[in-house]
């Protein structure tokens, strides 16, 4: 390819990007005397126009055409702001000439930017109509508060082990709080979609990929808020445990594939029991006719209750730290048992990179994995009776605990 033809085709990226944000807007620009300054030639123009002040000056001559595109907008803005007093348009075309550039140097990133931009310019209205009459001040709030803790706080925290014995990793705590609000977040929005019936269970399988431990605290939150929401609660409770029989399995897998092989059918069993036990309540849940507008007016979440859980998990990793710490490689099972209160895969990961490392045998190191996965379950069933009482945990803790069994009977079933 010439060196001409090469030049023409990175010019055709700010051209495409100029041509798809000005074709929206010229469909919005109107007719006559009214009309909008800027339309689909605009914008092409000033897209290349900032690709070629890059090309040929940099980042000076980029800021030299950006200046005066900014000045004569501004012009226009003025001349046109009594029929229209918007800024959308102006603020578009403001942005075309640094975007032009950056589509010669990135040009999937400069795409991908373009097209968010016209699907913000293109659906103005049902964007209008949620921030005015769909979101709520408290869901507003709920989601800045979400927003604060995992992109300003969280990057803050140191992440390395800290306190006696290096049990406690900060950024790792807070993290659980970041998760647990995460997780009630889903399930609101989950529910305002497409009511409890389904939301919930939906919320409550996707939440327990992140951590079921805190989806069934989430659920069981609610469910002593909206004891009517009960059977779409549980179904989103149970569910999260297929998550944590999943997760354990692809662990394992990228650890130590020959304890993958002796695990192979107490993980198998435990998953068709996690699956049958939730599907049970997923179609016990389809058949619950409630009200759909029931998460309108509530809290997203309650930021106590994920600062509660992480405080508990802080204590179960210091405890855990002290068991290993007396006991040593001697008591791997116990170990393990202890570690799995606060997490199975944590637990399971430590003992598999034991058994990749030729240290314990896969036999060994599977009874090790399944004492964290019951202790874990045995904090599940805790958590359930803590925070959604009677009625909450006798529909969850037999379904944990009927899991817990499958997998332990899968031991004794000879390897194929």
């Amino acid at each position: 390819m010439s060196e001409f033809a090469d030049l023409m085709l990175r010019f055709a990226g700010p051209l495409a990007i100029g041509l798809l944000i000005g074709v929206e807007r010229e469909r919005r620009k109107g007719d006559g005397e009214t009309r909008a300054p800027a339309g689909v030639r605009t914008f092409a123009i000033a897209s290349l126009s900032g690709a070629v002040a890059f090309e040929i000056g940099g980042v000076p001559m980029l800021i030299a055409v950006s200046v005066a595109i900014f000045g004569l907008t501004a012009v226009a803005y003025f001349r046109a702001s009594r029929e229209d007093p918007g800024l959308t348009t102006e603020v578009a075309l403001v942005a075309m000439p640094p975007l032009g550039a950056l589509a010669l140097r990135e040009p999937a990133a400069a795409g991908a930017i373009a097209v968010v931009m016209t699907l913000l310019l293109a659906f103005r209205g049902g964007i209008h109509h949620f921030a005015r009459s769909v979101l709520t001040a408290d869901e507003l709030r709920d989601a800045l508060v979400l927003g604060a803790a995992a992109l300003v706080i969280l990057p803050l925290i140191p992440d390395r082990p800290m306190g006696p014995w290096e049990a406690i990793n900060p950024r790792a705590i807070w993290l659980i709080v970041v998760v647990v609000m995460a997780i009630g977040a889903l399930g609101h929005i989950a529910v305002r979609v497409v009511g409890p019936r389904f939301g919930l269970p939906i919320a409550g399988f996707a939440g327990g990929f992140v951590s079921s431990t805190a989806t069934i605290a989430t659920m069981g939150e609610r469910a002593m808020k909206e004891p009517e929401l009960l059977r779409p609660i549980v179904a989103g409770a149970v569910l999260s445990t297929v998550a944590t029989v999943v997760q354990l399995a692809i662990i394992v897998a990228a650890f130590h594939r020959p304890t993958l092989v002796t695990l192979a059918i107490p993980l198998a069993l435990a998953g068709v029991v996690a699956v049958s036990y939730g599907v049970f309540f997923a179609w016990r849940a389809a058949r619950f006719d409630g009200p759909r507008d029931t998460a309108v007016g509530e809290r997203v979440f309650n930021p106590l209750s994920a600062l509660l859980l992480a405080a508990i998990v802080g204590a179960v990793l210091l405890g855990s730290a002290a068991l290993k710490e007396w006991l040593g490689e001697a008591g791997l099972v116990i170990a393990a048992a202890v570690a799995g209160l606060a997490d199975a895969h944590a637990g399971a990961a430590s003992v598999t990179s034991l058994a990749a490392a030729g240290r314990v045998s896969p036999p060994e190191a599977s009874w090790a994995i399944l004492a964290a996965f019951t202790s874990n379950a045995m904090v599940k069933c805790a958590i359930a009776m803590t925070y959604g009482g009677a009625a909450y945990a006798w529909r969850v803790v037999p379904g944990v605990i009927l899991v817990s069994v499958a997998a332990w009977a899968g031991m004794f079933i000879p390897t194929p």
